[in-house]
């Protein structure tokens, strides 16, 4: 009988929301987690490191689909070159991870976090924009909640910090991402296709390490720095780990569900910055966040999939923690 619950799709839907819960857990986590780590570390290095460590982990995962024969379906039509859109797919994470990171050494890592949920609603709002298409009364509710809500958030600072605008320009290179991913995703295999986005991402951040001459190495635990400990939690757990257990989730939860699960990212982000960092959300940067997350959910209401978008989402990673 146990074994007839385990399959019924009750249990499935339930362990879906679950997992996706943890994921959005991790990432919220990660805010804090940055901010902590750039203190002792260049964005290059931690970027790179973070990438480096999150690929090794996914190889594993990747042999072993290989051995058991995984059946990989893609989207019938004109052949594309594996490789040249994942360097697109990684010139938009870098761009995003590397702002997100500068963000966070001068912004709270709650603010940070709302600012950059943002990104939802820039997706619709982007295509809405390209396409020439009248904007639909959702979007436009979602679009005023979203303004309002990050004027509260900037006002309980006091002020509009520099960091603030790094995170809304970690937002919109992440509405980017997000839309070149929804267009190339389905012409390759998904795991590989991660894999070969995460190597582009540590190239690039090695580029940017070499360049900008920073450390290749962090600081050794106890003299001041915090080790390979920050690195090893967000190339595991946050990327590697997440990876794998977002597949796993949205195999048995809905785009919609999801969307909506997604959007507490901020929310996790807060919980873990006032026990990690002792930051403090008071009623202004309450109602803002609550407001950012609305018009987050807002925007997906109403919004079409696209018909070449029907089945699971692609691996990979879909929140920016």
């Amino acid at each position: 009988m146990s074994a007839a619950v385990a399959r019924s799709p009750l249990s499935r839907h339930a362990l879906g929301l679950g997992l996706l819960l943890i994921v959005t857990a991790i990432w919220g986590s990660t805010f804090a987690v940055v901010k902590t780590a750039v203190t002792d570390l260049h964005p290059a290095t931690l970027i790179f490191w973070r990438f480096a460590i999150g690929t090794l982990c996914l190889l594993p995962l990747l042999l072993w689909h290989g051995r058991m024969g995984g059946r990989i379906t893609v989207a019938a039509g004109q052949p594309r070159r594996l490789w040249l859109d994942s360097l697109l797919l990684g010139g938009w994470l870098i761009a995003g991870y590397g702002t997100q990171t500068i963000a966070l050494s001068s912004t709270s890592a709650n603010r940070a976090a709302f600012i950059t949920a943002l990104s939802v609603v820039m997706v619709p709002l982007w295509q809405a924009l390209v396409a020439r298409k009248r904007l639909a009364v959702t979007l436009w509710g979602a679009v005023v909640l979203a303004v309002a809500g990050l004027a509260l958030l900037s006002w309980e600072g006091g002020r509009l910090v520099t960091g603030d605008l790094w995170a809304l320009a970690c937002a919109v290179t992440y509405a980017g991402f997000i839309l070149t991913l929804e267009r190339t995703s389905r012409h390759h295999p998904a795991l590989k296709y991660t894999l070969a986005q995460l190597l582009w991402v540590s190239a690039l951040a090695l580029l940017w390490l070499l360049l900008a001459r920073a450390p290749l190495l962090p600081p050794v635990l106890g003299s001041g720095g915090a080790g390979w400990g920050p690195l090893l939690y967000l190339g595991a757990a946050a990327t590697a780990v997440t990876t794998l257990l977002q597949t796993l989730g949205q195999r048995w939860v809905s785009a919609a569900e999801a969307s909506v699960i997604y959007a507490l990212e901020p929310v996790s982000a807060s919980i873990f910055s006032y026990f990690l960092l002792g930051e403090r959300v008071y009623l202004r940067g309450f109602v803002g966040g609550a407001m950012v997350v609305g018009a987050t959910v807002l925007s997906q209401f109403g919004v079409r999939p696209s018909g070449e978008d029907t089945g699971t989402e692609p691996e990979g990673e879909k929140g920016l923690g």
